[in-house]
């Protein structure tokens, strides 16, 4: 049986947002994505027809409502055991953002706001609301989500950003301690101090710079939660999140009825 996270997914229709030499197509359909992110002629990331069309492998897509493994898809909650389905091995990854349709809410030449709806399905039962907001300035891409719970509570979510960069020749990164990983690949707790980074979950309140053909690229976001994923020979991840993988796991947290959650990234661009 082919893995939901891997299974290709086509970006559908698309649309390009452009603002200097900055140039951004959203593909709404494929888990409300960047298909692309293009400046001066440069293009940032591992596009849908670059060979990787598995869903979890192109362009940067939305985490939400959690980001990482939840650990055999399973977790505590409000006294019971709620089961996920898995999408990757025995473990549910990544939210179902990624993997579904997001709604155009309102869109312009610089702008667009996406929507989702959670529901109550098995994939996720606690419903909620996600809006995507996605602008373009000269030489800056800005993103902001938002979860908004219905009338149910739920674990607290996480939120995050999932980019496929092209490999830089450097990157700068300086995390403070990271979640060390068990045999499962799931990280655990207690934190460490950082090892040589490879596809862990790390701590670090820094910027985040990659640099690539005479162009930086300096990332910047309020969850001091980062994966730095290097494993591949094509691409490199920095991927920034508001809470750990496995978090309804490792922590105790709700998000009450009514309340909401949110988080932003942004991209800016220069010469180097």
């Amino acid at each position: 049986m082919t893995e939901p996270a891997m299974t290709p997914l086509p970006p559908g229709e698309t649309f390009v947002l452009r603002a200097g030499a900055l140039e951004v197509t959203v593909a709404p359909e494929a888990g409300g994505r960047l298909a692309q992110v293009r400046h001066a002629g440069r293009d940032w990331l591992i596009g849908p027809d670059a060979g990787y069309p598995g869903a979890i492998s192109w362009g940067a897509y939305p985490m939400v409502p959690w980001a990482g493994r939840i650990r055999n898809g399973r977790f505590p909650f409000a006294g019971d055991t709620w089961q996920l389905p898995p999408s990757l091995g025995a473990h549910a990854i990544h939210g179902v953002g990624f993997v579904r349709r997001w709604s155009v809410v309102a869109h312009g030449a610089q702008r667009v706001v996406l929507a989702l709806e959670l529901g109550e399905g098995a994939d996720w039962p606690f419903g909620g609301r996600v809006e995507q907001r996605i602008e373009v300035m000269p030489d800056r891409l800005r993103l902001d989500m938002q979860l908004v719970a219905g009338e149910r509570a739920m674990p607290l979510p996480v939120l995050g950003w999932h980019p496929w960069f092209v490999k830089a020749e450097r990157f700068d990164f300086a995390p403070r301690a990271y979640y060390p990983r068990d045999a499962e690949g799931i990280a655990t707790l207690p934190l460490a101090p950082p090892p040589g980074p490879k596809d862990d979950c790390y701590l670090c309140d820094a910027p985040v710079a990659l640099t690539r053909e005479g162009h930086r690229l300096v990332l910047r976001s309020n969850g001091d939660h980062w994966v730095y994923y290097d494993e591949t020979p094509h691409a490199t991840c920095f991927e920034p999140q508001s809470g750990p993988p496995d978090a309804f796991n490792l922590r105790d947290a709700v998000l009450a009825p009514g309340a909401s959650v949110s988080a932003w990234f942004e991209w800016e661009f220069s010469a180097v």
